[in-house]
């Protein structure tokens, strides 16, 4: 397996932020380093362990989705990428730890919701669809199954959470009052056609991707523009479409084998509370989330 980086060491340039997974640097006034490192965090409590690759993987994931999707192929919304080598943005001895990791991107002003789109009823648009067959406002056809295929994706957006707390699941109606009529449509229409294209790529893969989530900001004059990492098993719940059957959640190309150990494992005797301090990964959780990662790039990339 690759080496690990858990934590980015840049002293070339000043550090802004550590997020879950990503080490931000600033470039200038109107740039960013994104370092994807291999951190890995459930329940919003990050991992001691590193998974090794995880961060090179995602970097590649979210290229190759720029590539498709942006302004280089379907061209369906402006992107953040600058095109520019994170290897020349630092100084020498610190591009290994960058390498195949790492974006630059343009510096917005992020938007204060997540975007998200569900193609499928799982997670916790399945647990809402119990209450009130609604999903943040969505009506829905009654009778529909865990892992259901809905007739058309929807768009359910959520409120961006501080550090350490869950997004809370919003309606339109709120991300109206948040942002604005306007951009909400944009941010909306915009979301629905990336799924969908999305969506048409990974199936000739032999993947379904059940839901996922965007992030968007505003440049300097006001554009929308599509940020982050996007389509990803870290930002996208992964399906394996011949093991997909109605009614069950399919074993996803994601963290979900980290998740599974996390709700077994015991302390002292006493079940993990899901708050810090995170215990300590065996080997075999290890390898086994990274294999998982892995797999969803294999197919992609073979595609």
């Amino acid at each position: 397996m690759p080496k690990a980086l858990h934590t980015s060491q840049l002293h070339s340039l000043p550090l802004l932020a550590r997020g879950k997974v990503r080490d931000n640097y600033a470039l200038g006034h109107d740039r960013l380093l994104m370092v994807a490192s291999d951190r890995i965090s459930a329940y919003d409590v990050i991992m001691n362990e590193p998974i090794p690759g995880k961060g090179e993987l995602l970097t590649q994931m979210a290229l190759f989705w720029f590539e498709k999707l942006g302004p280089n192929g379907l061209n369906i919304c402006p992107t953040h990428l600058t095109g520019e080598d994170p290897t020349q943005v630092v100084s020498a001895d610190e591009r290994s730890q960058v390498l195949n990791r790492s974006m630059v991107v343009k510096r917005l002003k992020p938007l204060p919701i997540e975007a998200v789109v569900r193609g499928y009823l799982a997670g916790s648009g399945w647990s809402e669809y119990q209450q009130n067959q609604r999903v943040c406002g969505v009506e829905l056809p009654p009778h529909l199954k865990n892992a259901s295929k809905l007739s058309e994706p929807i768009f359910t957006p959520a409120a961006k959470a501080q550090m350490g707390e869950h997004d809370e699941n919003i309606t339109f109606q709120q991300v109206i009052d948040t942002i604005g009529l306007e951009l909400a449509q944009q941010v909306r229409d915009y979301s629905i056609k990336l799924y969908m294209a999305a969506r048409d790529i990974a199936a000739q893969a032999g993947i379904i991707i059940a839901d996922t989530k965007f992030e968007f900001g505003l440049d300097t004059d006001g554009t929308l523009v599509l940020m982050d990492e996007i389509l990803t098993p870290d930002s996208s719940r992964y399906w394996p479409a011949e093991h997909y059957t109605e009614g069950a959640n399919p074993p996803s190309f994601d963290k979900q084998f980290l998740r599974d150990w996390l709700e077994s494992v015991q302390i002292n005797g006493v079940p993990w509370s899901k708050t810090p301090p995170a215990p300590t990964l065996p080997d075999e959780v290890i390898q086994r989330t990274a294999e998982k990662y892995r797999e969803a790039w294999t197919r992609l990339s073979a595609s």
